[in-house]
């Protein structure tokens, strides 16, 4: 009994578990016949929906302004707080509000996921994330809703602006316009509105304190802080000029210059897992879905709302191919050394994500019937829904909404591990195990 209760308390299984508890009890509110205007939704489409709201991805397969009441939308909005901040967080909360004294596990899992260094007050550290989470949210909702209430009223332009708010800043892409922002293409203030909440919600809690601090105080920003901002910097500057550079004379050609330079700068920063859109992306070209696959796969930033095998995998990818061509052993980055176990997690992370979303690829494009392949299921577009899924992004050529059963639970199971795993695989990566009383001998491999 002892050792069942340690598997089931360790750092992965609470993780893993929390956010399956708040899956379920969506899936059944989700379910029932007050949530969707039709009086009810098949057992998979409701956990299709229960589970990219709480995995914060945005896929979706139904429409969630029209297929959902008011009551089904305030469900997958608790559904996207919940996930993006974190379940854990709101369990530290909880506990200490009951007086209640949280497993130790569940403080390291915590620590792991929303900070670098050993934290002494969980409680306070957990109250300053829902604070800074809270204050952006209100932020953005307040500029929402004073710009869309001479549009829709202001009760129904409220729900819609804090919907968004909460939504972008979580990089969940849950939008109840059927045609998520399309028709906010060229209106200036919601673009930077929403960009600005999708970043701020990208680049993770401790480089938000960390810039605060920086601000207020003129502390320096650690190491992390700047691996994130920089590589952030450069994904959305590097994204936004391909894509204009790759659509400007196709799918974008009818548009104003204006139009064109915000549509690309919008989706570069959208697919980093926030999936809101202004334009159909079933037009683009090849090319320009290929940067977005790459976009996806990259992700957010550790500790954030998002997805993705993180910014910071690929700024270590990239300083250690670097400093091996300069003939440097160790990894080093703005004269810092990132510690040798850090870049072997981070290369075990980045590997076992593409083998992972490679292994599930093939599994979706067996699945496909050979009729439909001339129909929008090629590989390009198929690993683009499938990254999207796995980087809990949300963007789509229009092909969830025709995934069967099968394929809707493959979908499922990616967003999950998209979310969670990640998270869980570095905890088990990073748990310190006793040193082996001896080593085997060693025997070269050509590389």
């Amino acid at each position: 009994m002892i050792r069942l209760l340690k598997v089931i308390t360790l750092p992965e299984r609470l993780v893993t578990g929390t956010f399956l508890l708040a899956i379920s009890v969506g899936t059944l509110l989700l379910k029932m016949p007050f949530s969707t205007n039709k009086g009810h939704i098949s057992l998979i489409d409701a956990l299709f929906t229960a589970t990219s709201a709480t995995c914060v991805t945005g896929l979706t397969v139904l429409d969630t302004g029209k297929d959902f009441t008011l009551i089904g939308q305030t469900v997958i909005l608790c559904l996207i707080q919940i996930g993006g901040l974190g379940t854990l967080t709101f369990s530290i909360l909880l506990f200490h509000i009951l007086k209640g004294n949280m497993p130790w596990s569940a403080k390291l899992a915590f620590e792991s996921a929303f900070t670098v260094n050993p934290l002494k007050d969980f409680y306070n550290y957990a109250k300053r994330i829902v604070t800074i989470a809270v204050v952006i949210e209100l932020l953005g909702m307040l500029a929402l809703w004073l710009y869309w209430k001479n549009f829709w009223g202001v009760t129904f332009s409220f729900f819609l602006a804090l919907f968004h708010s909460i939504s972008a800043f979580c990089n969940a892409g849950f939008s109840p316009f059927s045609d998520s922002l399309a028709k906010f293409r060229g209106d200036i203030f919601i673009n930077i509105t929403v960009c600005l909440l999708i970043i701020s919600g990208g680049i993770g809690f401790l480089v938000i304190d960390d810039m605060l601090k920086f601000i207020k105080k003129r502390q320096k920003l650690t190491l992390h802080s700047k691996v994130v901002l920089v590589t952030t910097f450069w994904l959305i500057v590097g994204g936004a000029v391909l894509l204009w550079l790759s659509e400007g004379g196709h799918a974008l050609k009818g548009l104003a210059l204006k139009e064109q330079v915000m549509v690309a700068l919008f989706h570069s920063i959208s697919a980093r897992t926030a999936g809101f859109s202004t334009f159909d992306l079933a037009s683009f070209r090849d090319a320009s879905l290929y940067i977005l696959v790459f976009l996806m796969f990259v992700g957010a930033s550790p500790g954030s709302c998002g997805g993705g095998i993180k910014t910071t995998n690929l700024a270590i990818l990239w300083f250690l191919i670097y400093n091996r061509l300069k003939g440097r052993v160790e990894t080093v980055a703005w004269r810092r050394t990132i510690p040798s176990e850090t870049v072997v997690r981070s290369l075990s992370i980045t590997i076992g994500s593409s083998l992972f979303l490679a292994f599930v690829l093939g599994l979706i494009l067996f699945s496909v019937p050979p009729a439909l392949e001339k129909e929008g299921w090629s590989f390009i577009r198929v690993l683009f829904e499938l990254t999207s899924a796995f980087g809990t992004v949300g963007l789509s050529v229009g092909l969830t909404q025709k995934l069967s059963d099968l394929q809707k639970l493959l979908f499922i199971i990616v967003m999950f591990v998209g979310r969670v795993g990640l998270i869980t695989a570095t905890f088990s990566l990073a748990r310190k195990r006793a040193e082996p009383l001896f080593r085997y001998a060693e025997e070269n491999i050509m590389v």
